[in-house]
């Protein structure tokens, strides 16, 4: 009964198996990519972003103004800067 089966080789289906195996390991590997369970640091994923608690550098190029560590210049020509870089204002140009 065996001899049957096999009589002509296994056939083309036998590909399917470790198309079936591929699939899977894919896919198991781009969620826990995307969930951020395994995520590596080349990968296209921006780094960590802060945390409400953290603060942004304009927030503390604002405060070291305000406390009167910096003087007006200082702090218009670095927000400028970091404007630039993070990008403070919206679409219509309002803050």
């Amino acid at each position: 009964m065996n001899t049957l089966a096999y009589a002509d080789g296994p056939g083309p289906w036998i590909l399917l198996f470790p198309l079936i195996w591929a699939a899977v390991v894919v896919g198991v590997v781009t969620t826990l990519r995307r969930t951020g369970v395994w995520r590596s640091r080349r990968g296209p994923w921006p780094g960590p972003r802060p945390t409400p608690g953290e603060q942004s550098p304009i927030a503390l190029l604002g405060r070291r103004f305000a406390a009167g560590e910096i003087d007006e210049d200082e702090y218009w020509r670095r927000l400028s800067v970091l404007d630039e870089q993070f990008g403070r204002t919206g679409k219509g140009g309002a803050v």
